[in-house]
Formats: C-alpha cells, structure tokens, sequence
C-alpha cells in the first residue's frame, strides 16, 4: 500500500497543476476550512442550518459557504475530487467563468432547498430538531448537479462493464446508494440525501433551461429531459407529469417555453423546426462516433505490424545484388573455379610462349575446359 502512495501523490498533483484558477481556489478553501473544523465548528457557522436561514436570523452567508464545509478526511477527498473532475471533464468545454456559476447556483440552489424542506417539515411535525439540529454542508449537492452535467455532456460513456453501467445512470446510482445508507444508519443525518438531490434538480433546471451557450440558451434534447433520469418503465408516467409541470411554470412565466430547432446546414439561413431534434444531440453523436472510432483504429494498428520503409530498402539491396551476381563462381568459390583458372592461364602461358618463339601452337592450348563448371540453366 506505501508504494502506491507515492504514485497516488505524483498524479493528484499532476492533475492539480493542469486545472484553472477556479478549480484550485476551491480546492485550497475546502482543505483550509478543513484544518480549521480542528478548533472551530464549521458546519454551525458556516453550513446551512434551516433555523437560522430564514428569518429573523437569516444567516445568507451559509448558502454560499456550506459547499466547501467539511468536518472528515474522506468528505474532503470527495468534495475535492468532485471539483478536480469538474475542472478536467466540464470546464474545457463550459470555461471557467460559467463552471464558477453552476458551481455557485448548484450550491445556493441545494442549500435554500433542502432549509426550506426542514421548514416544511417543522411545520407538519412540530418538531424544533429540524429547524436548529441539522446542518447541511459537505459536497453532496454539488456532486448531485456534476453527475447531472456529465449525464448531458458524456452520458454514453461506460463506467463499469461487468455489470455494464453508463455514465447516464450515476445520478439515480447515487441516490438509490445514499438512500441505502441512511436506512441502515451510516448516515446520520439526511441532510446529505436532501441536498445531493435538490443538487441534482437545481442542476438540471440550470442546464435545461437557462444556461447560456453558443447555441442559444438550455438543451431541450430527448436525451436530457427529465423522463431519462428514471427506469424505462416508469419513463412514460414520469414524463406525463413532467410535461403538465412544464406546461403550467411557463403558463406562470417562470419558465420560457423552448423551440427546439434543427440547423439544415445549407447555404441559406433557413433553420427547420423539428420536435426531438437538437443540435447538442447531433454534436455528442459525432464526439462519440468519432472516439469510436479512434478507438477501432488505434486497435488495429495495434495488432497488425507494417513493414518499415528500411526492411524494404534491404529486400530491394538483396534483389540487386542477386540479379548482378556472375554466373561463374570466381576462382576462389571452389574446385570448378580453381580447374578454369589453371585451364586458362596454362592456355594462355603456351600461346605466349608459342608465339615469342615462332613455333607451331599446339592445338589443345588454346582449348578451354568447362566440365566443371556448373551448367547455366
């Protein structure tokens, strides 16, 4: 375990020096309100009590604070964590500037919602331990609304693949898992469940709605809506109620009904209104199938090996110095070179001497033997 510490250290910090301004600040605020937990209670001054939220106390500050509380090492690991994984899967495409405003809405959102549910519950109960014992704080809300965000930019993406899970099912995961532990008592407050889930409304309202972009403002695909964060069973039921929900917030003015539009990509500036058609939808198909196919790619290359540039240059060299080799061995390769040497120079010795002489040349002289010499085919 010690020798991966040092592994573990080296990458968090690599990963650390990569991010902006906004993704370290935040983290150094959660660790530095961590070492101060030691000797002040963090979570009363700064984390969302509902008592003291709403008047005549009214303690706004809390809204804005309880995101970057933490009272545990692991809810520091997690809170910063969360921001990193922001900082390296939202902020390229969003910017810093609108990943420091989702950051702040998701918070302030989750923190006045969950007091104002305690309030509610104070009132149908009576009870004062929802109003001045619970403390809302820590990074679950702001996890609830990053899960949303990478369900909408990256929601295909295969978490685990014994059992297959997609990044789409990580918020409805979360919930069920948090859930799980506050039934069995490892929780011990449900401050964490309320905020992780009105963190994950207030960031889907954000994103679907009113979040600014290139392409106009909210993403009203089919994949996004609010239907898709439920089993397909219960898709249609949920999305009936969904609608009729829709349908009186933009009768009340408090949301703006939206045209979803489809850009034909021709010349002209016509653009055709097409219901279920957006061009978010169309742009992550095209991320995905173009990973995909990277992915395809490098594979192949991977198992098939291509011959360098050099192993061909060397089989051209061999081929040359093939076709230019002589078709007798020279003198030195063999018998048969040594028995035409000796032939050719005795023959040649004997007609020198012949004619320095003037004698008569003796007719075997000047006949050259090639039995041994291997037959051309």
């Amino acid at each position: 375990m010690n020798r991966y510490l040092p592994v573990a250290r080296q990458h968090f910090l690599a990963a650390l020096a990569s991010t902006s301004v906004v993704v370290k600040s935040i983290s150094a605020v959660v660790v530095l309100l961590y070492l101060l937990s030691w000797a002040v209670d963090t979570p009363y001054a700064l984390g969302v009590t509902p008592g003291y939220l709403f008047p005549p106390n009214f303690w706004v500050w809390t809204l804005l604070t309880h995101g970057v509380v933490e009272q545990h090492i692991w809810g520091v690991a997690v809170n910063v964590g969360t921001v990193m994984a922001c900082g390296r899967l939202l902020e390229p495409l969003w910017g810093a500037l609108e990943l420091l405003i989702f950051f702040a809405v998701v918070n302030v959102s989750a923190g006045l919602l969950a007091g104002l549910a305690y309030l509610l519950t104070y009132v149908a109960t009576f009870d004062l331990t929802y109003l001045f014992a619970v403390r809302a704080y820590g990074a679950a809300g702001f996890l609830g609304g990053v899960l949303v965000a990478l369900k909408q930019t990256m929601g295909d993406t295969t978490v685990l693949r014994v059992p297959q899970v997609r990044l789409k099912a990580a918020p409805a995961l979360v919930l069920l898992f948090l859930s799980l532990l506050r039934l069995s008592g490892l929780l011990e407050s449900a401050a964490p469940l309320a905020a992780y889930s009105f963190g994950a409304l207030s960031g889907w309202v954000y994103l679907r709605f009113y979040q600014r972009h290139s392409r106009g403002r909210g993403d009203m695909s089919d994949h996004f809506a609010f239907a898709s964060f439920f089993p397909e069973a219960l898709q249609p039921a949920v999305g009936l109620l969904a609608g009729l929900v829709h349908a009186a917030l933009v009768k009340l003015k408090v949301c703006r009904k939206m045209v979803k539009r489809y850009d034909v990509g021709a010349p002209s500036s016509i653009t055709i209104s097409l219901p279920g058609t957006d061009p978010q939808d169309a742009e992550r198909r095209r991320q995905l199938a173009l990973k995909a196919l990277n992915e395809r790619l490098k594979h192949v290359d991977d198992q098939s090996a291509w011959p360098s540039m050099d192993d061909e240059d060397d089989e051209e060299d061999d081929e040359i110095r093939t076709d230019t080799q002589p078709l007798l061995p020279s003198s030195s390769g063999g018998p048969a070179g040594a028995s035409l040497s000796s032939t050719s120079s005795s023959s040649m010795s004997q007609s020198s001497g012949g004619a320095s002489t003037g004698g008569a040349q003796h007719p075997e002289s000047s006949i050259i033997s090639f039995e041994d010499a291997p037959s051309r085919s």
